[in-house]
């Protein structure tokens, strides 16, 4: 059988758009096979017997990150082909211990939300309508397969792409693999599968869709320029997503940055407006006493929230606060008589607080996002 792959076309169901797998013929894999419904299933099904495999030839499930609109399938495919299922070793657990690792994260996602100042309704809310998954409890030992940075399982090598989770990673077949046949769908085996780093029209949530980042957006902006140097050692400029259709990566990620770019110089100017309403007649005295939340910056750029949207948006302006404080455009503002900020002694959501985290702007001319060049 020649090397090719082929894009499966999953249902719709989340704002991102459909989910898109990729059989990888030659290496008898599937990459991210979907959410877990019966028409996804069956879409699946019907596109690995397009490609001349069963289902039940299927020998390795490869899973960019956790979530479950990609990996809710896995438990289901492995069942009927008893494939390894290959993914980062970050975010691993959360598929293969799913249910001890979920408990763990609703209650982390709910410190992180107190720590950017959510409301505790809110929070509340967010932990009532976190509902489980359809997957087991766990997985058996020996049908994951951790991987790190730069290992190849059956030739497939995993890039780690950390920003929309933790352990999120793309997967290039190898360059020792068979020539880089185009399928039907038009990807090639030389093309990057990245999951959710760039998506043809939506943005990816950084800071909300994997509470373990502490300064996601810096780590997703390193992770395109991984990326980008990935294409450009293979002379490659597509990719292929997990939704939508293959896309021109360079020109994505030059539209994502000005997004976040416009996006930080934004939350510069709504944090100086939150400070100026502070109350107090004497403007300096309330940047230095008082300064605002992630959590009132988020309702200002993103108006009124609830549910998954509440830790979407509060991360996503969390996350944007934290690249403004390494570039010195922000800093966050001592509490108590012992300086201590509101971090508490830890710069993680399993860490002491003493209370949400506050900013306030220092330098509103270091605002804004770099270009991503290769590197």
């Amino acid at each position: 059988m020649g090397s090719s792959v082929e894009r499966v076309s999953l249902a719709a169901g989340n704002p991102e758009g459909e989910n898109s797998a990729y059989v990888l013929s030659d290496r008898n894999a599937v990459v991210d096979p979907g959410p877990p419904t019966e028409d996804a299933w069956e879409r699946l099904r019907a596109g690995i017997e397009e490609t001349g495999l069963g289902v039940g030839d299927v020998e390795y499930v490869f899973v960019t990150h956790w979530h479950v609109d990609h990996a809710g399938l896995v438990p289901q495919l492995v069942d009927a082909t008893e494939a390894t299922v290959v993914m980062h070793e970050r975010d691993a657990p959360l598929v293969a211990d799913y249910a001890a690792e979920r408990a763990e994260r609703v209650d982390r996602d709910a410190r992180r939300l107190r720590q950017w100042g959510v409301p505790a309704d809110v929070v509340e809310a967010v932990q009532s309508g976190d509902r489980p998954s359809p997957m087991p409890d766990s997985l058996a030992d020996d049908r994951v397969a951790s991987v790190t940075d730069g290992e190849t399982v059956a030739g497939v090598e995993a890039v780690h792409t950390p920003g929309h989770t933790l352990g999120h990673a793309a997967f290039v077949v190898d360059e020792a693999g068979e020539a880089d046949r185009t399928g039907e769908s038009g990807v090639t085996t030389g093309t990057p599968f990245v999951g959710d780093l760039v998506l043809p029209t939506y943005t990816p949530n950084v800071g909300g869709g994997d509470t373990r980042l502490e300064n996601a957006l810096a780590t997703y902006l390193e992770s395109l320029r991984r990326v980008r140097s990935v294409c450009d050692r293979r002379g490659v400029e597509a990719v292929a997503p997990g939704h939508g259709s293959p896309l021109a990566f360079g020109e994505r990620v030059d539209e994502i940055v000005t997004h976040h770019d416009e996006r930080s110089r934004r939350t510069v100017a709504v944090l100086d407006a939150v400070d100026d309403e502070s109350g107090s007649a004497d403007a300096e005295r309330a940047r230095s006493d008082a300064g605002a939340t992630p959590w009132q910056v988020a309702t200002r750029l993103f108006g009124e929230m609830e549910g998954i949207h509440a830790k979407m948006g509060a991360g996503e302006a969390a996350s944007h606060l934290e690249f403004l404080r390494e570039r010195d455009a922000v800093e966050r503002v001592p509490v108590g008589a012992d300086g201590v900020d509101s971090a508490g002694s830890a710069d993680d959501a399993d860490g002491p607080t003493s209370g949400p985290r506050r900013y306030r702007v220092v330098d509103a001319g270091r605002a804004g996002v770099d270009g991503v060049e290769s590197g």
